[in-house]
């Protein structure tokens, strides 16, 4: 069977938008009855059902500071800001909060308990994606230690790292990673692939129980852009977005790379962004500068719709949540 990603791309203008008033709708879960659920920053989540509806379901029980503008908390990673988001069994919510820099879990009606903040008593820093495994396992991804998280993009530092929380408590199983981002497993859980932002690369580990080994970078070694968001369809093409690229793209099985959507802004802003990265000299105004405005930040790719061919766009700095059709479905996910 040929690929059928192959030759496919999606022009901007063709882009459909479901959603409107959105507040970093970073990560998206969807269900089978088309309901969409986003992350949202002002401490919770989006519900847009089927027919567009929507509701805010805000955290009961956690103080957040809100007062912030939102635009600078993005910046600085303060206040409260849902990140990861991951069905639980039950279908409510595990939410990695960048902002409050910690592991929460939420039901469909605010209840919310904080799940974990530290590891040995030491705070585990920026808390990115979070998802579950078939024996009911979290792993966890943390992208930096560094606060404000920005000091790390000046220095592309390698503290980043996977954790494992189980029955046994919490432990770093992962170490020495970039700009740790999204996790997927591999349909059989045989391995664990991870966006490492900052190095632009994705990192594959075998899993061997309850540890990490065989570490190898999956496809090129640079992708050409921040991959965030990650996503298998079910030819084994591994999706990603381009955060400030505002750019979707794909690995195949082979290890090519493919465009499938390329929304960017200002090519001049994102040549210089990309020459500051290889020169480590990288600033966030630069990366602010890259972004576009369909998907600005492009930040997670979502499978959702009847047969998972539709397609959904999170991101870090848009209101709204582009989608499109694939011409193959998406790897369905735990709980589909």
């Amino acid at each position: 069977m040929s690929n059928p990603l192959i030759g496919f791309q999606i022009d901007p203008s063709d882009l459909k938008y479901v959603g409107h008033d959105l507040a970093r709708p970073e990560c998206i879960l969807a269900e089978r009855d088309g309901t969409l659920w986003s992350a949202d920053a002002r401490g919770g989540v989006m519900r847009i059902d089927p027919d567009g509806t929507q509701e805010l379901i805000l955290q009961k029980g956690i103080e957040t500071d809100t007062t912030t503008p939102l635009a600078e908390r993005v910046i600085k990673g303060i206040g409260t800001l849902p990140n990861g988001l991951a069905f639980d069994e039950n279908g409510d919510f595990y939410i990695a909060n960048f902002g409050t820099d910690r592991v929460e879990h939420m039901t469909r009606a605010g209840d919310t308990k904080i799940l974990i903040d530290n590891i040995d008593g030491q705070p585990f820093g920026k808390a990115n994606f979070v998802t579950r495994d078939s024996k009911g396992r979290l792993w966890l991804t943390v992208t930096t230690t560094m606060n404000p998280w920005t000091d790390h993009v000046k220095t592309m530092s390698r503290d980043g790292y996977i954790a494992l929380i189980d029955d046994k408590g919490v432990r770093i199983v992962a170490d020495n990673l970039c700009g740790t981002n999204e996790l997927r497993f591999d349909p059989k859980e045989e391995f664990l692939y991870v966006a490492e932002t900052s190095a632009r690369n994705v990192t594959r580990f075998r899993v061997d129980g309850d540890t990490l080994v065989d570490r190898e970078i999956y496809g090129p070694t640079n992708i050409g852009g921040f991959c965030d968001g990650i996503a298998f369809d079910a030819f084994g093409n591994l999706w990603s977005t381009l955060i400030t690229a505002d750019r979707l793209v794909a690995i195949t099985p082979d290890g090519d790379l493919l465009t499938i959507l390329d929304a960017g802004g200002d090519k001049d802003a994102l040549a210089i962004m990309d020459a500051a990265w290889a020169d480590k000299t990288l600033t966030p105004d630069m990366m602010v500068a890259a972004g576009g405005s369909i998907c600005p930040w492009m930040a997670s790719v979502t499978f959702g719709g009847p047969d998972l061919k539709t397609v959904y766009l999170g991101s870090l700095r848009g209101d709204t949540i582009p989608y499109f059709q694939s011409p193959i479905a998406g790897q369905p996910l735990l709980g589909w």
